[in-house]
């Protein structure tokens, strides 16, 4: 598992011994540099101040000159008659070849050796010295002045552990307070100045989550007071006619008794199935959308509701707007979606139009395919009475049910229909017809299948 803290402690201390190896290359290499140009210096001062009595005239070596410590920094001197006849070398150096005037950078003896060459009216004088008393005095200043960045360092680590624990406490401090919460708490977390900049999305983001969970957690709740309240009501009222028919023995001579009875049953049965309908639609949320023929699904829903429409004597109908099957043999009105709940959709607007249109009234399913993007729209259409304008807005809330409505029903079949067209990211909208009484229900934007 990732650290925040691991990640950001590992890269700032390689970054920074890494910053520190390249300052001490660097200066190492700036060190040795200046040294060079110190010893070249030196040099050519040798060469330029030779005195005139140094001489011999065999080419011996000279033991018996002092010159004040030069002998610490190995320098070789080298003299030559304008002949070429070697008259001076010091005694504690290898003799070097002769090389032409100026600086010069020679192998000799496995040594590198950094030569000047002089050449005066009477005698050629060769200056050299190796280049590990360079080296030698280049590591020295290097060290110098690298000592107080090797002290930097392991300050400059706890500095770092320091702040990287102190820039991270917000993040423990959050985590702290909701690891502390009560599970029941769902109230947004409080900012305060102390938050950082960084860390206030991600607050402002529990917060919303928090919120839309706050807003779950009281709609399931009103919803399991509400089924309670509307199954209370058929179950008390079975249980007082079931009282009376047993009180008066009714039950077997009686058949209005019966059908009241059976009519409570038949209630309760198709509350607990939109109960349950709901409760499926709740639990979903995002299931896998296939493709899937929209036509069939409503064929399939006409066909099971026809018994019902034709027991109130309506005129149920489905109308097609376009072709049925396309010129390569495919189903034109294919959209992408849930079958089963698609046609839990539209069971219930139809079984919705059905109760509210009274007998000889008619019931329109269309189906459209439109638009610049293919979506296809589904509208159901009644003659019934229609809902008031001011009660269209609140006939897709769970268990609403208008003032003047008279009809038996649960007013959960247009909810459970809005949370489907919500999953299927579609439209839901109620109107009530312009040219008579009715009401028309649309789903628009239902996404077609790609091809």
């Amino acid at each position: 598992m990732m650290s925040i803290r691991r990640w950001l402690l590992g890269w700032l201390i390689f970054g920074l011994a890494a910053a520190c190896l390249i300052a001490g290359y660097g200066i190492f290499h700036s060190a040795r540099h200046e040294a060079g140009e110190l010893f070249d210096y030196e040099l050519r001062t040798v060469a330029l101040s030779m005195p005139a009595n140094i001489a011999t005239t065999s080419g011996a070596e000279q033991r018996e000159h002092d010159f004040k410590g030069l002998a610490d920094d190995r320098i070789a001197i080298d003299i030559w008659t304008p002949a070429g006849t070697l008259i001076y070398h010091s005694a504690k150096e290898p003799a070097l070849p002769r090389v032409s005037e100026g600086f010069r950078t020679i192998e000799h003896a496995e040594y590198r050796w950094r030569v000047f060459g002089v050449q005066q009216p009477d005698r050629y004088i060769q200056v050299a010295q190796p280049y590990s008393v360079r080296d030698d005095l280049a590591a020295r200043l290097a060290l110098r002045t690298l000592w107080p960045l090797a002290l930097l360092v392991p300050v400059t680590i706890a500095l770092v552990l320091l702040i990287v624990a102190r820039g991270l406490a917000p993040i423990g401090s959050l985590s702290g307070a909701l690891a502390n919460r009560s599970i029941d708490s769902l109230d947004p977390m409080i900012i305060d100045e102390r938050v950082p900049v960084e860390i206030r999305p991600l607050v402002d983001a529990l917060n919303d989550l928090l919120e839309r969970l706050n807003v779950a957690s009281k709609a399931q709740r009103t919803f399991v007071a509400d089924a309670a309240h509307e199954l209370r009501t058929p179950l008390t009222a079975l249980k007082l006619q079931l009282q009376a028919a047993k009180r008066d023995a009714l039950a077997s001579t009686d058949a209005r008794v019966i059908e009241r009875l059976e009519g409570r049953v038949n209630r309760i049965i198709h509350l607990a199935q939109q109960l349950l309908s709901m409760a499926r639609e709740d639990a979903r949320h995002e299931k896998s959308m296939i493709p899937v023929s929209l036509r069939r699904i409503a064929e399939q829903s006409v066909s099971d509701l026809s018994l019902l429409a034709e027991a109130k004597q309506i005129d149920l109908g489905l109308d097609l707007l376009g072709p049925v099957v396309s010129q390569d043999g495919n189903d034109t009105y294919t959209v992408l979606g849930d079958e089963q709940a698609l046609g839990i959709l539209l069971n219930n607007l139809i079984d919705n139009a059905i109760r509210y249109t009274p007998a000889g009234g008619r019931v329109d399913v269309v189906l459209t395919r439109g638009g610049a993007s293919g979506d296809f729209s589904l509208e159901v259409a009644d003659t019934g009475p229609g809902i008031p304008d001011d009660e269209l807005k609140r006939v897709f809330d769970r268990f609403y049910r208008g003032s003047s409505v008279k009809e038996q029903g649960s007013g959960l079949g247009l909810a459970i229909a809005s949370s489907i067209a919500v999953r299927h990211r579609a439209v839901l909208s109620a109107s009530n017809r312009a040219e008579g009484p009715g009401l028309i229900v649309k789903l628009i934007r239902l996404p077609a299948a790609p091809a």
